[in-house]
C-alpha cells in the first residue's frame, strides 16, 4: 500500500476519500503464474500496466510512476513477502485518497495498492449458463467503457445477480442500442461456421487483454476472426460460445437464455483455444515468450 509492503488489516482507505465516496479508482487485474522450472512468472505485464496508467488518463486522475518497471518491483517484493509457490492473481489500483474533494479527479492525492489472492476462476470450469440482462451497460459516453474504474462495476454488480438470482452463472450485457457487449466481467466470443466473432470495441466493450491474446491465438491458427456489432438473436444461432478475461480464464459458455449451445457441450473451437491458452498462461507455449516477464 503506497510504498511499502503492510498487513491486509492495515492497507486501509479513509472512508472520506474520493476512493470510498465515489468510487474513484481505477484498476487490473494480471496472472502471477508458475511456469517452467516452477519460476513465477507474469502474463503480459507491460499491457496491464498500460492500461491502468490509460484507465488513470481517462478518467483524469495522477497515475505518475506506476508504469511496468515499478509495478514488477512491487510485485516481486509482495511476493516474495506472502512466500508465493503457485499461482495467484495480481490486482493493482490506483485510488484516489484526497479527503473531501468533492466531484472532481485532477491534481488530488492518489495511492497505488497491490495484493495478491487465489487464482480461482469467477465462473464455472464446466461451462457457463448465461442470462440476458435486465441491465443495459453503461455506455461509454456515460462511463467510459475502456476504463477499468471501480465505480462503474455497481453496473456489473446489479446485471449478475439479477441472472444469479434468476438461476444462471452469470449474464450478457446489451448496450443501448440492444447489441451484445459482454458478460458482467469477461469478453465473451461466438463461433459460426468456423468463423470467430466478438463485439467490437465501440460496442461499449472493456478492451481486456485476454480478449486481445486469444484473438492473436486463433489467427495464428489460421482462424478468421471478425470484430463486429452482434445481435442477441444470433446468440441462439451459434455453433460454440466461450467468455474469456484474467478471472474467467477461458470459459465454455453452454446456455443462453435456455438456448442450449452445442448440445450443451463445449466445441472443438473453444477446447483447442482453451488447452493452448492455458499452456500461453503458463509459459508452455512456444513463440509467444514476449508475454511472460520472469520474476
Amino acid at each position: 500500500m503506497g510504498d511499502r509492503v503492510v498487513p491486509l488489516a492495515e492497507a486501509n482507505l479513509s472512508i472520506a476519500s474520493s476512493a470510498v465516496l465515489y468510487g474513484l479508482s481505477v484498476y487490473t487485474v494480471f496472472p502471477v503464474f508458475v511456469g517452467e522450472g516452477n519460476a513465477l512468472h507474469i502474463f503480459r505485464l507491460k499491457e496491464h500496466a498500460q492500461r491502468l496508467l490509460n484507465s488513470a488518463r481517462i478518467i483524469g486522475i495522477d497515475a505518475a510512476g506506476w508504469d511496468a518497471n515499478a509495478l514488477l518491483a512491487a510485485v516481486r517484493e509482495t511476493v516474495a513477502a506472502n512466500e508465493v509457490t503457485g499461482d495467484v492473481f495480481a490486482r493493482a489500483t490506483i485510488h484516489v485518497s484526497e479527503l473531501l474533494p468533492g466531484v472532481r479527479s485532477r491534481g488530488l492525492e492518489t495511492s497505488l495498492s497491490l495484493f495478491l489472492y487465489e487464482a480461482a476462476p469467477i465462473l464455472p470450469k464446466d461451462g457457463a449458463r448465461l442470462k440476458t440482462s435486465v441491465w443495459r451497460r453503461v455506455p461509454d459516453y456515460a462511463i467510459p467503457s475502456r476504463a477499468k474504474v471501480n465505480g462503474a462495476y455497481v453496473n456489473s454488480v446489479l446485471a449478475r445477480q439479477d441472472a444469479i438470482d434468476s438461476g444462471y452463472d452469470d449474464c450478457v450485457f446489451l448496450d443501448v442500442t440492444g447489441h451484445v457487449c459482454e458478460l458482467s466481467a469477461a469478453n465473451l466470443f461466438l463461433v459460426r461456421d468456423g468463423v470467430l466473432i466478438t463485439p467490437s470495441s465501440s460496442t461499449d466493450i472493456l478492451e481486456g487483454i485476454s480478449r486481445k491474446t486469444l484473438i492473436t491465438l486463433a489467427e495464428d491458427m489460421g482462424l478468421k476472426v471478425e470484430e463486429r456489432t452482434i445481435d442477441l438473436t444470433e446468440l441462439y444461432i451459434v455453433d460454440e460460445a466461450f467468455a474469456c478475461g484474467t478471472s474467467a480464464y477461458l470459459t465454455p459458455v453452454l446456455e443462453i437464455d435456455k438456448r442450449i449451445i452445442n448440445g450443451g457441450k463445449p466445441g472443438p473451437v473453444t477446447e483447442s483455444l482453451r488447452t493452448k491458452y492455458q499452456d500461453l498462461l503458463h509459459g508452455k507455449l512456444a513463440g509467444y515468450e514476449r508475454f511472460i516477464t520472469k520474476l
